[in-house]
């Protein structure tokens, strides 16, 4: 039994500890936080832009601690979940690292991508597994695009868009600092960056258009070039959607014997599926593919977590979770941001 040490009890931190409750050899033993109220198991004042509120929650199985340096220092702890806000990753990354634990922190991997690059190292030197929360890949619709751009099956990749939007994220003071997230255009759009560099590989560079805010990107508008010319990759996201429309994401990928279509919003309080993930094929004919997983709102977490224990249990790093691929999905929002502010392409070593 992989034992799973919950410190943040913010949205994410609740979420981990639902999705936790269906991960094959795994239990949330302890949890970590300030809030005398959550380590009581009152959750209602935690609420994000999907899922329901929290709720009163039985932890009467479960060690508390408000102070996660005692969860650190748990021998009965086999895994740190870490989920904090973006500015306190790398300090709680490092010290649960030096304490001799396997890390998973969430997305994005942290502010800077000089932090990110100290939080790789560290791990690398100590010998320790560290991971980094991607979440998007685990949803089916965007697990079937990656399976059928990486395997082949409907040909080689030509074109492909993103979109990732939400309104002002204000369900917290944490969310709502750009100084602790990033901003859109780090803490929202990393999710894409990370998909684009799981499935294309690393661009040569990054031509981007958008909206900057104290240096942060609010909204911006990116291709992404890579070594092949006719290859077309972009993607719009940010935070600057009307109130009414909290958040929308969806994609078209144009591969050369189908086309991938998909297309979701929370529109008012609705969740909206205008297009379900469809299959549209060179023969004319339309397919909506049955999508594997439950309907549990919390169901891709599940799935990233079950990906992370079992890590612990092998002690290999999995790709889709390393925390050289989060860094490098950082990277280019940092260059994208940079491409904004001057007009020009930024290339990967982060030249306009």
């Amino acid at each position: 039994m992989v034992r799973i040490g919950i410190i943040g009890l913010g949205f994410m931190g609740m979420t981990h500890f639902e999705g936790a409750k269906k991960v094959e050899g795994a239990k949330v033993t302890a949890i970590a936080t300030r809030n005398p109220a959550k380590l009581a198991g009152d959750w209602t004042s935690i609420q994000g832009n999907f899922g329901p509120r929290g709720g009163q929650v039985d932890l009467s199985d479960v060690k508390t601690y408000s102070d996660y340096h005692e969860l650190l220092a748990d021998p009965d702890i086999d895994l740190i979940d870490i989920c904090l806000p973006l500015d306190q990753h790398e300090t709680v990354t490092l010290e649960a690292i030096a304490a001799g634990k396997a890390v998973i922190v969430e997305k994005a991997i942290a502010l800077d991508v000089a932090a990110a690059d100290r939080m790789v190292e560290a791990a690398r030197a100590a010998g320790r597994l560290f991971m980094v929360a991607h979440v998007l890949p685990f949803f089916p619709e965007f697990k079937f695009a990656a399976d059928a751009i990486m395997s082949g099956k409907y040909g080689k990749l030509r074109a492909a868009h993103f979109r990732r939007m939400i309104s002002k994220p204000d369900w917290s003071d944490d969310m709502a600092d750009p100084a602790k997230t990033g901003g859109p255009g780090i803490d929202l759009h990393i999710h894409d960056t990370h998909f684009i560099g799981w499935v294309c590989g690393t661009p040569q560079a990054v031509q981007s258009r958008g909206i900057l805010e104290d240096g942060y990107a609010q909204y911006l508008n990116t291709q992404y070039l890579f070594d092949d010319p006719e290859l077309t990759v972009s993607c719009v996201s940010g935070g600057i959607s009307a109130a009414a429309m909290p958040f929308a994401h969806g994609f078209e990928i144009y591969l050369e014997k189908a086309t991938l279509v998909y297309d979701f919003a929370t529109l008012g309080s609705e969740p909206t599926l205008s297009q379900p993930l469809t299959v549209l094929h060179a023969d004319g004919t339309v397919e909506v593919p049955q999508l594997d997983g439950d309907d549990e709102w919390c169901a891709a977490f599940t799935a990233e977590l079950q990906v992370a224990v079992d890590a612990v249990r092998s002690g290999e790093e999995p790709r889709l979770l390393s925390g050289a691929l989060a860094r490098d999905a950082l990277k280019l929002c940092h260059y994208e941001a940079q491409s904004i502010a001057t007009g020009k392409p930024v290339s990967m070593d982060g030249d306009a």
